[in-house]
């Protein structure tokens, strides 16, 4: 009897812990990661082929959705003032500001960018997209009295931009409802750094530097 009692507890409080992660509201827009790995070689071993010594590039960022929204990015003048929301440029994403992490130094269109953590931005014209990496610090949780850092792209000033890139900027012949970050053509060395939404795609190429 005490058996089936204890049985009947736990999955009494197993259903309870179920039921209260399925009513737990989701984000609007949902934390995402693009990762990759370069410079690495493929080395055989008694139980196949692993990858190692290879570098990691990783993008951290909130992913929102289009739910039936169209023209995102707006037209004209008002190119960009829906998604960069009263900033001077975009968060390249949603709620916290994207991070962009890389354990090699990176050669995009011929300017090397460090080893290291930084914020993304990106500065929005109907003509052309430019990518910014910059040594603004992230705020983990929204705080208004904190000037040191920023929450999104809010309060973002350009002294701290590290390096501003052209991105190439195109269509898609479909439609990406949710904002992605990808890498694209990737090879041992390199490849494209892209964004992704609705029909649009921007992209920026980078090597590792040697």
């Amino acid at each position: 009897m005490k058996i089936r009692a204890l049985v009947l507890a736990v999955s009494v409080m197993i259903a309870a812990v179920l039921a209260a992660w399925a009513q737990a509201p989701k984000p609007a827009s949902p934390p995402g990661t693009a990762a990759t790995q370069i410079l690495g070689k493929y080395v055989k071993g008694a139980r196949g082929e692993s990858y190692q010594e290879g570098k990691w590039i990783e993008v951290t960022y909130g992913r929102p959705i289009l739910r039936a929204r169209q023209n995102i990015f707006g037209s004209g003048a008002d190119y960009g003032k829906v998604v960069n929301a009263g900033s001077p440029v975009w968060r390249a994403g949603a709620n916290q500001t994207t991070r962009f992490k890389t354990e090699v130094p990176l050669i995009f269109d011929g300017k090397q960018l460090p080893a290291g953590e930084y914020s993304v931005f990106v500065e929005l014209s109907e003509k052309a997209w430019t990518l910014v990496f910059s040594n603004w610090p992230a705020q983990e949780k929204y705080d208004p009295n904190n000037k040191a850092a920023l929450w999104g792209s809010t309060g973002y000033t350009p002294e701290k931009d590290v390096l501003r890139l052209p991105m190439a900027v195109g269509s898609l012949p479909f439609s990406v409802d949710q904002f992605t970050i990808a890498f694209i053509d990737m090879n041992a060395n390199g490849g494209k750094l892209a964004m992704m939404w609705e029909k649009t795609m921007a992209s920026v190429p980078f090597t590792a530097a040697r």
